[in-house]
């Protein structure tokens, strides 16, 4: 789904508009940089380091030294990132400081819209938590659309005021968090909440 927002793969059948715009060939570079992308694993260039992974786009569209600086300093205080490790290679930074840099790339042409995919699933479950929470925090911050694609329903419902449920590409049911726990559409929601449940759901936890 992702992939045919942002125009690397092309639809069957159907359109998709973007800002009132038909996505077309001619029309994808200058829709794209309307877009932020962070794909799984982060996708970092591992010959740059992180300041320069995060400036790739504004430096190739000719921004002048002085702004991609300010920017990149305004999105490492808004991602949290440490501004003495924008100097190290991605392979020198945790996988919750690798996450951060591809949101700051992803964030550096001031997107309206912001799409993630599966940005936390390869992360440890305290880096992950952590990060959900500035994440969230970036997202109401910012006040921009955000596409999230997840496995983690859980993580869903932290994040989405709407949730998307998708099987073999259709749209199986669509509404809040509590639309799907309380009213599931079909068999397969049903399914789908039940094989979500914690260990920890059925666990006695003693004093």
């Amino acid at each position: 789904m992702l992939r045919l927002i942002v125009g690397l793969e092309t639809p069957d059948a159907g359109d998709i508009h973007f800002g009132g715009l038909r996505l077309e060939a001619e029309r994808l570079p200058e829709l794209r940089q309307r877009m932020g992308y962070v794909i799984q694993d982060g996708g970092l260039f591992p010959h740059l380091s992180a300041r320069d992974n995060v400036a790739l786009m504004a430096r190739y569209l000719g921004w002048a030294d002085a702004r991609v600086g300010s920017r990149i300093a305004e999105l490492a205080e808004l991602t949290h990132f440490p501004v003495a490790a924008l100097e190290r290679f991605p392979i020198q930074l945790s996988g919750g400081q690798q996450q951060r840099v591809s949101l700051m790339r992803a964030l550096m042409l001031d997107p309206e819209v912001l799409l993630l995919d599966e940005p936390l699933g390869a992360l440890d479950p305290m880096i992950r938590l952590d990060l959900q929470d500035d994440l969230r925090e970036v997202f109401s911050r910012l006040g921009k659309t955000v596409v999230l694609v997840t496995h983690d329903l859980g993580e869903a419902a932290y994040f989405a005021d709407t949730v998307v449920l998708l099987r073999d590409g259709r749209i199986v049911q669509q509404g809040t968090m509590d639309d799907l726990l309380r009213h599931p559409a079909d068999e397969f929601v049903r399914r789908f909440i039940q094989a979500q449940r914690s260990p920890l759901d059925t666990m006695e936890v003693s004093a």
